[in-house]
């Protein structure tokens, strides 16, 4: 019903963006790097003009789908990034690269802040994590699309109308993309108290409405929507309201709206190596100083890392909304996340004499712990169910200060010229995971003492 059909299309929406976010490193590996002659940290540049422009982009985003409809303005922006993504299958040097980058992250600063905030006003704390943990799972099913769609495209488009295959993996994605982006035009729900027309099921109330428009998928009903105010008002939560300069300021003074981003930022970025298994894979090299892995090969193996994370996202989403707690399930992830980036300081600095074994198992237990992310947003929407103002900044508070960090840090903590062997990356990693863990810890003391 109305939940199968709003959770089909966040899938797709989100699944689209990381296809596109994704593909700029398996491009890379394959073939970009030679054709475009990109012999420095290009890669690490291609994030951070992206990252630039996306927290630029976010919070203004957030503060327009209060007053814009969602279904408009989301979709909208969706249909834009696809048609920059194909774009970068004709750049001809890094430059264009760059620009195009660019304007793909003011594109798609929307997908992920602008889905996390509609949920917060359709679910209850007992599915909330759930609902999250199914549309970030989306980000590794992205990560394992866009590695197969490179081999398939490398063996059956390399050269195909005197294009690489690199560049026929953008083309593709962003076709893929620009249809995604029209179904989100009807498919989208709104907020309760204001659902999308074009998702209204006919009816002769409805039928008799100037407002229902003829072409309607008919998959949300007044019951739906009547159901889901009636569950919101028991467990305390408040429909959309427009953001105001006197909720900002609000916002703005309250220490959540930085307890929160901090800890969002440190669970985002602790685990940030995995981001660069393919580089790992593309730079090892053996004994006659040959690349161990073949191209083919370099795109394939991290799906497999990616499907251990699509199943770790579940188990601790279900978990987060079967045992009602968020902190416990946060420090878990932490201490799992803790052990690989031991381990890789300590292959970094005496790769020589550690197994390169125990890198290939840190890489895929790195992706165990990347269900973080719903368990922050459905703790801050158990913090703050009756301020729904506070809810959006704050959740576009904790992604702009993800990419503002992004901009610089992956150049100097992750630069391509180093890899597989970075100097201090995983250390900072160690660092960022004993933080998470100690800040789940404090605000688990502030939520039973003091906002319970």
């Amino acid at each position: 019903g109305a939940e199968a059909g709003c959770l089909s299309l966040d899938f797709w929406v989100y699944l689209a963006r990381y296809l596109d976010q994704t593909n700029i490193s398996s491009a890379y590996v394959s073939g970009m790097k030679e054709d475009l002659q990109l012999n420095g940290n290009e890669l690490n540049y291609f994030l951070t003009f992206f990252s630039i422009s996306y927290c630029l982009m976010l919070i203004p985003s957030q503060v327009i789908i209060t007053y814009v409809r969602p279904s408009y303005w989301l979709p909208g922006l969706e249909i834009g990034w696809g048609f920059v993504t194909a774009l970068i299958a004709f750049a001809q040097n890094a430059y264009q690269v760059y620009a195009l980058r660019v304007l793909l992250g003011l594109f798609e600063s929307s997908a992920w802040p602008g889905m996390m905030t509609l949920f917060m006003y359709w679910y209850t704390p007992l599915e909330l994590a759930k609902r999250m943990g199914f549309y970030h799972s989306c980000q590794a099913l992205g990560s394992m699309m866009s590695g197969a769609l490179q081999v398939a495209v490398l063996e059956s488009l390399e050269g195909k109308w005197g294009l690489g295959g690199w560049r026929w993996l953008f083309i593709i994605n962003g076709l893929l993309t620009l249809l995604i982006g029209f179904t989100g035009f009807f498919l989208i729900p709104d907020y309760p108290r204001s659902p999308n027309p074009r998702c209204l099921k006919a009816s002769p109330q409805t039928l008799s409405c100037s407002s229902t428009p003829s072409l309607s998928f008919g998959w949300l009903t007044p019951a739906h929507i009547q159901a889901a105010e009636d569950r919101l008002k028991r467990h305390g939560r408040t429909d959309s309201k427009k953001i105001t300069w006197r909720a900002a300021k609000r916002t703005f003074r309250s220490w959540i709206s930085y307890f929160i981003p901090a800890l969002y930022v440190a669970s985002v970025l602790a685990p940030y190596g995995y981001n660069y298994f393919n580089l790992f894979l593309k730079e090892l090299k053996d004994q006659n100083g040959r690349p161990r892995w073949s191209v083919e090969q370099v795109n394939a193996i991290p799906i497999a890392g990616n499907g251990v994370n699509v199943v770790f996202v579940w188990i601790w989403a279900i978990l987060s909304d079967l045992l009602q707690t968020r902190w416990t399930l946060l420090v878990a992830q932490g201490v799992i996340g803790l052990i690989p980036c031991i381990i890789m300081s300590i292959w970094t600095s005496h790769p020589d004499t550690t197994p390169v074994s125990a890198a290939y198992a840190s890489y895929f237990m790195t992706y165990m712990s990347l269900g973080t992310a719903p368990l922050i947003m459905s703790w801050l929407s158990d913090i703050l169910p009756q301020d729904s103002e506070a809810r959006t900044l704050i959740v576009g508070y904790s992604i702009a200060g993800v990419y503002a960090i992004l901009t610089w840090s992956q150049v100097l903590i992750w630069p391509a010229s180093q890899a597989p062997y970075y100097h201090y990356a995983w250390q900072i990693s160690i660092v960022l995971w004993i933080l998470v863990i100690i800040m789940c810890w404090m605000l688990n003391i502030i939520d039973v003492r003091i906002l319970l």
